[in-house]
């Protein structure tokens, strides 16, 4: 089953040259998929009864043509399969004019809200979201684990606010994203938008907790990786180019 929604580009949503950031892509795409959810029973608004949440733990999204402010985006997304407790998720965005402007894979978790802790998918569920496991965006299925850096040559450090934190009680998975172009040096920043944006998420950030953004230019890719104040904990890993 694909499933499809149209998103106008405000002008929140674009940087330099009036074109989309990755932030706004991102965010249409989150947005998109919640919906999908909603509309099989497994989403936000019905999270009371089912006492199930979907938490994302891999983003790689590919922009192939960035669109501009005012443009009107047909934003498509399928389930490319449900293990256990896991879903694959990809995307495809067209302009006005049928081009397709970018693709993205994701990866997600089944929790119990009540608990916490993770929950199977049961074959009910699975088979409400009718996986397109022939349909992929990306040569590679699977989304390859980042491995961390050995050294860095830049941090900065961030405390939470409640500007940050979603609707399940940690910070919003698209902060991540802002807090790693905190940590680029500014010849870097002034590269954006980037194309490819990859983010694999580890561990919830909550409020007040004060998080050490590292950065190191790897192979020709801008690594951020977000750990705790002590370093004990890995928070996330993103890769800009």
């Amino acid at each position: 089953m694909i499933y499809k929604e149209k998103f106008k580009i405000g002008l929140k949503d674009v940087w330099a040259k009036d074109e989309v950031s990755n932030i706004a892509i991102l965010e249409y795409l989150e947005d998109v998929a919640a919906y999908h959810s909603d509309s099989v029973g497994i989403g936000i608004n019905t999270t009371e009864e089912t006492h199930l949440n979907w938490l994302l733990l891999d983003w790689e999204l590919e922009v192939l043509k960035r669109p501009r402010y005012g443009q009107v985006l047909d934003i498509h997304t399928w389930s490319r399969g449900i293990e256990k407790f896991y879903a694959f998720r990809d995307f495809e965005i067209y302009d006005e004019e049928n081009n397709l402007c970018a693709i993205a894979t994701s990866k997600w978790l089944l929790v119990d809200s009540k608990t916490g802790k993770i929950a199977r998918v049961k074959p009910k569920i699975a088979d409400t979201y009718q996986s397109e496991t022939e349909k992929a965006v990306f040569k590679e299925e699977k989304i390859k684990k980042i491995k961390e850096p050995n050294e860095y040559v830049r941090e900065v450090t961030y405390t939470t606010r409640r500007r940050d934190i979603d609707v399940i009680g940690h910070m919003h998975n698209l902060n991540y994203l802002y807090l790693a172009y905190e940590a680029l040096p500014e010849e870097e920043y002034s590269k954006r938008p980037f194309n490819h944006v990859r983010i694999q998420y580890k561990n919830q950030i909550k409020l007040g907790e004060t998080v050490k953004c590292k950065y190191v230019k790897e192979n020709g890719e801008n690594v951020v990786v977000i750990k705790s104040e002590d370093d004990k904990t890995l928070h996330a890993i993103i890769k800009l180019n």
